[in-house]
């Protein structure tokens, strides 16, 4: 069996491995329900404009950069990264399993969270550019699959996972147009979320859901997050383990 069908059947694998827990599988897909309820009741109407991209580029983000840097680090302090070196399996395969699952659940909260505002709020989805919006997923995904494995090098326990791996995103998402407008933020607040990759992830959806196909296309913002994404593949090149830390 090839490598492709080997990472292919990772996929299924995990998941397979990810519906067996209901629980788990139920609060992931109703968390950002959730935040978009309460968004939308504090900011009242004409909140839900913003807020279903928004929550769609957290979405994302949560399934792929938080969902691999903590769901990796823990595999590899439980040795489980260790022991798949030792077996037939490529190791690029299994990651390719663990991102291409990261993606899968992704896009189905993407799914979800665009029906919903569209169902609850009655937010158009930007079905005239719907290829681009593809793509900007498609290339967000792939960046923040790559920061998430490049953090891992960076987390020295799977005990400190979720206080890195939160300390790294929550503030960012503040700044960047995903949890709260920005538009009257000071400029230096500003100036600092243009450099990060969330900042142009949002702008891409929010500019795509409110210009429809009036968008331009979003050239800057998918160059900012493709060479985050970059930067991601170099340093989990450089800084990925596969061996527990003790």
């Amino acid at each position: 069996m090839n490598g492709l069908a080997l990472a292919l059947r990772q996929i299924r694998y995990e998941n397979r491995a990810f519906w067996r827990n209901p629980p788990a599988a139920f609060f992931t897909f109703a968390f950002p329900l959730i935040f978009m309820v309460i968004f939308n009741v504090l900011f009242g109407e004409g909140a839900s404009a913003f807020f279903t991209p928004a929550i769609i580029v957290f979405s994302v983000i949560t399934a792929t950069y938080t969902n691999l840097a903590m769901t990796v680090t823990i595999a590899r302090d439980e040795g489980i990264l260790k022991r798949i070196r030792g077996t037939p399996l490529p190791p690029w395969a299994y990651l390719a399993g663990r991102i291409g699952h990261a993606i899968v659940i992704g896009f189905l909260l993407v799914v979800i969270v665009a029906g919903f505002g569209a169902i609850a709020y009655g937010v158009e989805i930007p079905w005239a550019v719907m290829p681009t919006v593809l793509l900007v997923l498609v290339v967000g995904s792939a960046s923040f699959s790559a920061i998430g494995l490049a953090v891992t090098g960076l987390i020295p326990n799977s005990d400190a996972a979720p206080a890195v791996v939160n300390a790294t995103i929550l503030p960012v998402l503040f700044i960047s147009n995903v949890f709260i407008p920005i538009e009257n933020a000071p400029a230096w607040v500003d100036a600092v979320s243009h450099i990060l990759p969330v900042r142009h992830f949002a702008d891409a959806m929010l500019g795509l859901y409110a210009a429809g196909s009036a968008a331009d296309f979003p050239w800057q913002e998918l160059g900012v997050m493709a060479g985050w994404g970059l930067i991601g593949v170099i340093g989990a090149l450089r800084f990925f383990s596969w061996e527990p830390r003790r």
